[in-house]
């Protein structure tokens, strides 16, 4: 009985243990399988299994279905223009439209990159030829391009400017990246103020005819500014452009800003200002269009607090001294008189004065001080760039200092264009941009006897902070 009651209960034993491993094998397999189904989910939604994952090449034929892509032009101004489907081959960039009488006068598009000149025959020299844009009907690109082309997705950033002006930071940010962000930020008029858009960052940058030194300035400003703002941007230079070229293939880009300086000269505003960047602004956007870059441009200067910037704490003075420059200088009294002025109005309402010397600053520390600065002066010129950090405000104000009679739009269209309050001064006289004074160039210009009114100065800078 009792081996009988033994054999019973290993049985018993037997069965259970036997339904156990069962059940643990199938809550395992199970297991598996959900996650080689999770795993094959994930490589799926990586990998489009249909051959076009990576967007390399769009093909067409004679059907309705699979007609050549036309060029849209989405947005233009003279020297800044946003293409759709802009087709390059051997080259030559070609607009392929069946109605080519919408599309703008060729010599506002494009231009043959060579120095801008004032010559009439360099002036004659910069107009595009075939060589440079051809614009064609889809029947001619077929013909030309076969039965497809390879594809460049996202958004490049195609400059066609000689490397005449681009190692200058000026030209570089306040001109070229300016109008290359005013014209793609057009696209989203919802800009917020801490910068949030919904645009797709741009991919590349083709530089057509500049190699990988010039576009560099010697401060290296350049290089930290695009590299901050853009990180994960690509840059190709003129040897790579040969290289599309060589190939003798057709490229198809998905979307490309097109910019082009000497284009832009041939608009009514860059005329009118003198400045190319005019054309640019001269199209609609958000009032804070600026503030994605500056924002990256601030984060990656190791600004991630923006409760210290402007409006937020006590407002801050930068003058930008170049007294130990050499070139454009104020007369040695009338700086020594301006800053004295400057702390007496620390001393008095408790602003924060800076008297800066910008080639002493590493990059990081200028941008972080441009940055927080409510009111930026200081003698014309280069200097003056850091105004694009700036955040404008109701008391953000720049203030340029000239020889009297002396005047450019360089840095007066810089601030307008970013909504921040512009001052010209002429020793005790100021202007504003409702009476600008027309652009000269008088003996003393660039010269080291620039005077300025230290106390005018002082007093107009509490009259706008108290504003």
């Amino acid at each position: 009985m009792k081996r009988i009651t033994l054999l019973v209960l290993i049985l018993l034993a037997c069965i259970i243990l036997l339904l156990s491993n069962v059940e643990i094998h199938g809550s395992l397999s199970t297991r598996f399988i959900a996650d080689a189904v999770f795993k094959q989910h994930r490589f799926d939604e990586g990998f489009d299994r249909t051959g076009e994952a990576w967007r390399t090449r769009i093909s067409w034929t004679s059907e309705w279905d699979l007609l050549i892509p036309q060029t849209n032009i989405v947005v233009h101004a003279p020297g800044w223009t946003i293409f759709d489907n802009l087709y390059v081959m051997n080259g030559t960039v070609f607009v392929v439209a069946d109605a080519p009488e919408t599309i703008p006068p060729r010599k506002t598009l494009t231009s043959t990159g060579i120095e801008i000149k004032g010559s009439p025959e360099l002036v004659k020299a910069r107009l595009p030829t075939d060589r440079e844009m051809r614009i064609i009907s889809p029947e001619d690109a077929i013909e030309l391009f076969g039965s497809g082309a390879t594809l460049i997705d996202g958004v490049t950033w195609m400059v066609n400017d000689p490397p005449q002006f681009i190692h200058h930071y000026y030209h570089f940010v306040a001109e070229l990246l300016f109008g290359f962000w005013r014209t793609y930020s057009s696209l989203d008029p919802s800009i917020s103020d801490s910068g949030i858009s919904a645009l797709s960052t741009p991919r590349r940058i083709w530089f057509v005819h500049l190699d990988a030194n010039q576009w560099r300035d010697p401060p290296s400003l350049n290089q930290w500014v695009l590299r901050g703002a853009f990180p994960s941007l690509t840059v190709e230079y003129s040897n790579d452009w040969i290289d599309r070229a060589e190939l003798g293939r057709p490229l198809l880009l998905d979307r490309v800003l097109f910019t082009d300086r000497a284009a832009s000269m041939q608009g009514q505003h860059a005329h009118e200002v003198g400045r190319p960047l005019a054309e640019a602004c001269a199209l609609p956007g958000s009032l804070h269009w600026w503030s994605p870059i500056a924002r990256n441009a601030m984060q990656f200067a190791g600004l991630v607090d923006e409760s210290s910037l402007v409006e937020t704490g006590r407002p801050v003075i930068t003058y930008i001294s170049r007294q130990k420059r050499g070139g454009r200088m104020l007369v040695p009294e009338h700086h020594e008189r301006l800053v004295e002025e400057l702390y007496s109005l620390r001393d008095k309402y408790g602003y924060e004065v800076n008297i800066a010397s910008m080639e002493k600053l590493s990059r990081e520390e200028q941008i972080r001080l441009a940055a927080r600065t409510t009111i930026m002066m200081g003698v014309h010129g280069n200097g003056m760039t850091s105004l694009v950090w700036m955040k404008p405000s109701r008391h953000s104000t720049v203030m340029e200092f000239y020889i009297p009679g002396g005047f450019t739009t360089d840095y007066q269209y810089t601030a307008y264009a970013l909504g921040i309050t512009y001052y010209g001064w002429w020793g005790n006289v100021s202007f504003s941009d409702e009476n600008l004074p027309h652009r000269a160039y008088p003996e003393g210009f660039h010269g080291s006897q620039i005077p300025i009114d230290g106390a005018a100065v002082a007093k107009a800078c509490v009259a706008r902070l108290q504003a």
